[in-house]
């Protein structure tokens, strides 16, 4: 396909499309079906044009091919600028020119409000939409695994204090985020999260078996025991990516994902449309990575949900003193992004906001939505951690009795005579009961070969790492006592 393109020489051409905004270049998707646009230009249209085609055309004839899977043609026209009409910088197309010298300032802006659905009885004051499609099992299952998450997270941090595990993340005062966010998105949907989204595995599918076989790091953890507690691996089985602990750099590996999945989409419009969903803390929200990525979703109009888990801390470090600004969601719109803050202690109003969220994440092939969730942190960060250095008992009183997201949702079962203090007693009898029966056989299990230290680096093993591997079997049989290769599947001959 051909398509001659003219550009005047006599006098300066702009074009624009019917906002003002300027476009001057073609959005370009490559790929193995290709179409080809000739550009007839002269020496002065050339040096205008070299910034969009560098790169991406070669000469022929005195014009230029591009090649490109995708075009769609503006709606724009050619104007002619006069010397009466106020220039349309390309950096802010729609500013206006003023004599006033007005600075923007925060205390100007009105504070962003916090999205809820219930009250602090428990009493659902807006029937959205999303939420009228629920069912009583749904939502009992919701309140389970929120029970479920905070028992493992107790139990888990016991057994690291006893030398069991060497390291745990609790989500006390968190569970309704990670379980009202993973109920409302799709199986298909990329997941990539920090390190306190137990939840989110747990809602999409994880077992206790899993969760044990990552923590024991043994035979069963599909990241072979090479990654540190809480840090699951859970591509193949719940579509979420391995965790890592560097900080902040999930958030554009989402951002990469969801440009991926738009233009799966483009390519097989038939396939269901899926989002990029990504998890960070109000501490990651302060690298470059989430700046970064939040620009690049924007332009590109990524099909990502940024969730930002704002409980008040990165670490030691109070939010007072990680910014000065309206939280996090007032950074979306400076990026051209949608934004909501929500009551994450609000199970139905994290779930209707995440619902939302993606549905216009797929509006009109794709943009990015940013969700602020605000919670606390009831737990220390970590069990590396002691939280009460740096706050006191009485700080997160409230948030264990009355702003509880468990105790929240459990009274709006109460409420609904669907849950009661003995159904209450048994099931987390219950749940205890099966998290220490799995607690002790993860326990119990083999851990990965040893073989597997050498695995899924390179295709074959190099020359290097045959030598290091066989420099390894030689220490091991020569100082038998140091190396604990029995606890390890297949023992020396996995090797």
């Amino acid at each position: 396909m051909v398509m001659p393109i003219s550009l005047v020489p006599d006098h300066l051409t702009v074009i624009h499309d019917k906002d003002g905004i300027l476009q001057t270049r073609f959005t370009c998707f490559f790929s193995r079906a290709s179409w080809k646009i000739s550009i007839q230009m002269n020496f002065a249209a050339k040096r205008r044009a070299t910034r969009w085609l560098k790169g991406n055309s070669r000469a022929f004839n005195g014009g230029y091919y591009v090649q490109i899977h995708h075009f769609e043609r503006l709606n724009s026209v050619a104007t002619t600028i006069s010397n009466s009409e106020p220039p349309k910088f390309p950096g802010a197309m729609k500013s206006q020119l003023t004599d006033t010298m007005e600075f923007v300032s925060p205390a100007s802006r009105p504070v962003i409000p916090t999205f809820n659905v219930m009250d602090f009885n428990s009493m659902i004051k807006t029937e959205h939409d999303d939420l009228k499609e629920l069912d009583n099992e749904t939502i009992l299952t919701w309140y389970k695994n929120m029970v479920t998450l905070n028992t493992l997270d107790t139990i888990m941090s016991d057994a690291q204090r006893q030398g069991r595990i060497s390291f745990y993340m609790a989500s006390s005062g968190e569970e309704a985020v990670m379980i009202g966010s993973a109920a409302a998105l799709d199986a298909g949907d990329v997941i990539t999260c920090q390190y306190r989204e137990t939840g989110v595995f747990m809602q999409r599918g994880f077992t206790l078996k899993d969760f044990m076989s990552q923590l024991f790091h043994n035979k069963n953890d599909p990241g072979k025991g090479r990654n540190m507690p809480c840090h699951y691996s859970g591509k193949l089985k719940v579509n979420a990516h391995a965790v890592a602990s560097t900080l902040g750099t999930q958030i554009p590996h989402a951002t990469g994902a969801a440009y991926a999945l738009k233009l799966n989409a483009m390519e097989d419009p038939a396939s269901k449309p899926q989002v990029g969903v990504v998890y960070f803390g109000d501490g990651a929200a302060s690298e470059g990575d989430f700046h970064g990525a939040l620009n690049l979703a924007a332009t590109k109009d990524c099909p990502v949900i940024f969730i930002c888990r704002n409980n008040g801390f990165a670490i030691s470090t109070p939010t007072t003193e990680q910014y000065r600004g309206d939280g996090i969601a007032c950074r979306g719109p400076s990026y051209g992004i949608d934004s909501l803050r929500v009551d994450g202690t609000d199970i139905f109003a994290v779930y209707a906001a995440t619902k939302e969220a993606r549905r216009r994440a797929l509006e009109g092939g794709g943009r990015p939505i940013l969700l602020e969730f605000m919670s606390y942190r009831i737990s220390h960060h970590s069990t590396s951690d002691d939280s009460f250095a740096y706050r006191s008992r009485q700080d997160a009183e409230p948030w264990t009795q009355r702003d509880n997201p468990l105790k929240r949702l459990r009274k709006w079962l109460e409420n609904k005579e669907l849950w009661d203090e003995t159904m209450e007693a048994q099931f987390r009898k219950q749940v205890r009961r099966d998290i220490l029966r799995e607690l002790e056989a993860g326990e119990k299990e083999k851990k990965p070969r040893i073989s597997s230290v050498f695995d899924d680096v390179y295709a074959h093993l190099t020359e290097e790492a045959i030598a290091q591997k066989e420099e390894l079997k030689r220490l091991i049989l020569k100082y038998p006592g140091e190396y604990d290769v029995h606890e390890h599947e297949g023992g020396i001959e996995g090797l």
